[in-house]
């Protein structure tokens, strides 16, 4: 695979008003960078506020977790939305969270769309277009999060780097790519699984399926995945910080995993 290094991720800020989602203050001991969500699937300013002045404190990596205006749903229903509706709903998210990141000395390293919005981009024109269009026209320093597909390739055609994901905490079929939630297996509950997985997609760039197959990504594991609702996401957590450790892995921020894949590219 070329490098030897990852950026560890979680998906933080997601709870609303009186209701807490996730251990936000205890994953931000494990990860290296982060997914924020900015106010449209869950978090709110009280919240994005909190979640953005301790990541900076951390020295944690900022990043924009945009969604769905869906907090019933969290975000993981399709919504029928026009191209221009996305792209603005997107740009809106992006604005929301560079407010906080201002405030508290920060800045955004990256942009990792949440849930549905998210997974429908890879294979559908007009949401990968609408995500990558609100991006560019903010800020082409960003680091678009996400698995091959069609929202990496509008990423590159607009000079946007492209960190590649594998969700650490999720089941995949045999065409490298994560099942469907309801899947009997879409989750998965074994906290050494999954660490075991971690450096397996590190080192190989494979992950054995759902099936029991072992198939190939398609693209390198640039940053490890944890989403912060999983029931056992602390667990999660540390075991895979631990299996990387033992594997010898480096874990570090997502532009140095990136800037180092650069380095080993150059001609000698």
């Amino acid at each position: 695979m070329g490098i030897n290094s990852v950026a560890v991720v979680a998906d933080l800020g997601e709870s609303f008003g009186n209701y807490t989602i996730g251990d936000d203050d205890a994953l931000l001991g494990l990860v290296t960078s982060s997914n924020i969500a900015c106010g449209f699937h869950a978090g709110d300013p009280r919240i994005i506020d909190r979640t953005v002045a301790e990541c900076v404190a951390r020295g944690i990596e900022l990043g924009a977790h945009p969604g769905y205006p869906d907090l019933v749903g969290f975000g993981r229903r399709l919504i029928e939305a026009s191209e221009e509706e996305i792209r603005t709903d997107v740009l809106y998210q992006l604005g929301a969270l560079d407010a906080f990141a201002r405030v508290h000395g920060g800045t955004i390293s990256h942009v990792a769309p949440h849930g549905r919005m998210g997974s429908i981009a890879q294979t559908d024109a007009k949401h990968a277009r609408a995500i990558t269009d609100a991006i560019a026209a903010y800020n082409t320093d960003y680091i678009v999060i996400c698995q091959r597909g069609l929202l990496a390739e509008e990423s590159r055609k607009r000079d946007l780097e492209v960190g590649y994901v594998f969700l650490a905490d999720r089941g995949y079929g045999d065409d490298g790519m994560p099942v469907p939630r309801s899947h009997e297996q879409g989750l998965v509950h074994d906290p050494g699984l999954i660490g075991e997985r971690g450096v397996q997609v590190v080192r190989e760039g494979t992950v054995r399926s759902v099936n029991g197959n072992v198939v190939p990504l398609g693209h390198d594991a640039d940053v490890l995945l944890l989403h912060g609702d999983h029931p056992t996401v602390l667990e999660n957590g540390t075991a895979l910080r631990a299996a990387l450790d033992a594997a010898d892995v480096r874990v570090t921020g997502l532009r140095d995993v990136l800037a180092e894949k650069a380095e080993v590219a150059l001609p000698r």
